[in-house]
């Protein structure tokens, strides 16, 4: 089976990526929301303090591709010839399907941080901060993930989309990648790292 990670800070776009991915009949499997099925076993709410409470816990008693080891689980039970992975947060995550995958993609998705913040501020999803100062909120949100791993992981991309123009730019964007398409429109190919 082939698989498509999606990566990039909070409020970049990956689950917008996703749901072109979910239009092109792709299943896709979203690394916060095991986090989040922990967090409803564990009975908490699920704010941002508490998921990230959830994903630093179980990265510390199950390793640091934890979370990816759990969506391998539900990718191999689905049995589709592909599947995309939104939230690919470490570099253990990506080294774990590389290893797993018939011909991993690894894709960044890309927005300039002013952007990042006016989105996060409207999406208006449990966890994301509700603090006066989203700002500061962001920004100790970003510190936690790159504490996974994040920037190693976002290094390690094969592609990088841009997310900074309009939604249906970027969504023709991702759809060309997933089916396959060529480089360009947008598009900025990267090393493996």
């Amino acid at each position: 089976m082939k698989i498509i990670g999606f990566v990039g800070m909070p409020g970049s776009g990956k689950s917008a990526a996703a749901d072109v991915a979910r239009d092109l009949k792709i299943p896709v499997v979203v690394m916060g929301d095991v986090i989040r099925e922990e967090a409803a076993r564990r009975n908490l709410e699920p704010t941002d303090r508490n998921l990230g409470a959830v994903g630093n816990d179980l990265r510390e008693k199950e390793g640091p591709a934890a979370i990816a080891a759990r969506c391998l689980e539900k990718i191999r039970e689905m049995a589709a010839p592909m599947v995309v992975v939104e939230g690919i947060r470490s570099k253990f995550e990506v080294d774990l399907f590389r290893r797993s995958s018939n011909g991993f993609q690894l894709i960044e998705v890309f927005v300039p941080d002013e952007i990042r913040l006016a989105r996060i501020a409207s999406r208006g999803r449990s966890d994301d901060a509700n603090d006066r100062d989203l700002a500061k909120a962001v920004a100790d949100r970003d510190a936690r993930e790159l504490s996974w791993g994040m920037g190693e992981a976002i290094r390690a991309a094969d592609l990088r989309i841009e997310n900074a123009g309009g939604v249906a730019e970027f969504r023709g964007r991702v759809r060309e990648v997933l089916e396959g398409g060529r480089e360009g429109n947008g598009l900025v190919s990267k090393s493996c790292g």
